[in-house]
């Protein structure tokens, strides 16, 4: 199983990523983290320190060569298979989550993101479910991800969105997009809901636009200390967002 999440900036796609991958690690399942996101923070989301996670490596161009097929035609394809990606350069976060990064922009003027993508695209298109392992990828923010087809080859498709109408109307226009690309299955969570107007709102929108709503998760205070302190979650289960989002696991039947 292959799930890309995105949704508008700010909306607690990465939170829900690392808390996403934590609990399928706790129940026993192998999980690749991909952070392809330009300013990763996945890895803190999953518990390690900062300071590891600038040290983490990012996947080099070098996973990638250039195949000439019969028609003349230069592609791209895995110059490796996708477990010695992850086995060179992941970084373990744990018996069971390897994270896997993108790329880090380093230096203003130092141009477009392609070659990250196009390593993310063709990593995910050689994940095969012999791997055994469930890969969950905190894509960027916004559209652009689906413009490049980086998460072309994913299952399942989670957009988070919170009560607004930015953030909803970016989860409509990427489900749009995500439909073209023939993602097979493409759903949407509620996020940070403080009321039960807020909780209305979300639904009335989604009803209207053909999203399917898969979990419902309330604003947490424990979510905004953990993220003010550069910590994971904790898993307790008093916590309403972590409970949440174990309702949601079990709903998906991951």
């Amino acid at each position: 199983m292959k799930i890309a999440i995105a949704g508008k900036g700010g909306s607690g796609k990465t939170t829900i990523a690392g808390i996403l991958t934590r609990l399928l690690a706790e129940r026993g399942q192998d999980v690749w983290a991909i952070d392809a996101d330009s300013n990763p923070n996945f890895g803190v989301t999953l518990g390690l320190p900062p300071e590891s996670v600038k040290q983490s490596k990012a996947m080099p161009s070098s996973i990638l060569k250039e195949v000439t097929g019969a028609d003349g035609k230069a592609t791209m394809q895995l110059a490796m298979p996708p477990r010695r990606v992850a086995e060179d350069f992941g970084t373990r976060v744990s018996d069971r989550v390897t994270l896997l990064g993108m790329h880090t922009i380093e230096h203003a003027g130092a141009g477009c993101a392609c070659g990250g993508h196009a390593r993310v695209r063709h990593l995910l298109s050689g994940i095969l479910k012999e791997e055994g392992v469930v890969t969950i990828v905190d894509m960027e923010a916004g559209l652009e991800h689906l413009s490049r087809g980086t998460d072309r080859h994913v299952d399942m498709l989670l957009l988070v969105t919170e009560p607004y109408f930015k953030a909803l109307e970016t989860a409509r226009r990427a489900s749009e997009l995500a439909r073209e690309l023939g993602i097979p299955r493409v759903v949407a969570v509620a996020n940070k809901y403080r009321s039960s107007e807020d909780l209305a709102a979300i639904r009335d929108y989604a009803e209207k636009h053909g999203l399917e709503l898969v979990g419902e998760i309330p604003y947490d205070e424990e979510i905004q200390r953990a993220d003010l302190a550069a910590e994971a979650p904790a898993l307790n289960q008093e916590h309403a967002a972590v409970g949440a989002v174990r309702r949601m696991v079990q709903r998906l039947k991951i």
